[in-house]
């Protein structure tokens, strides 16, 4: 139930961004969801495309740095309260979140988060435990395409 998310840093300098997304568009890879923090001198671009691994390549052989890691999306009721209500299960169970965002399609009713645990099995197994739907990829890309 884990997805694969690809971390690329970034110098901090005009045009870098958009290198890394021509990169991608002229291989046909869409980006479904990002997030990006910087700091003075660099930047951490977070982002969920389908051919993770063709992506990892390409933007290596384009002079990035980049690496894939295990994150989770999981549906959370879009009302007040429906965030806390999962940070509590993951507090209870003893889990950090080490950062999070919002994944840009709605699930009906439901938010989606895309979130990295500290334990990531140990917190997929608490919100299951919970009834908390989970999305593989392959319905979180489903629903990314329409």
């Amino acid at each position: 139930m884990k997805l694969k998310q690809l971390s690329v840093f970034l110098e901090n300098k005009p045009g870098r961004l958009r290198e890394l997304c021509a990169v991608l568009a002229e291989n046909g890879i869409n980006i479904i969801t990002l997030s990006l923090a910087d700091t003075e001198q660099f930047g951490i671009l977070r982002l969920i495309v389908k051919k993770h691994d063709q992506a990892k390549e390409l933007l290596e052989k384009n002079g990035f740095v980049a690496k894939l890691t295990d994150v989770v999306a999981v549906e959370v009721m879009d009302e007040p309260g429906g965030l806390s209500s999962i940070l509590k299960i993951e507090e209870e169970s003893g889990i950090s979140v080490e950062y999070m965002y919002a994944f840009t399609i709605k699930s009906g009713e439901k938010a989606v988060l895309l979130f990295r645990f500290d334990d990531m099995d140990k917190a997929v197994d608490a919100l299951q435990k919970a009834g908390l739907n989970i999305l593989g990829s392959v319905e979180l890309y489903q629903r990314a395409e329409g």
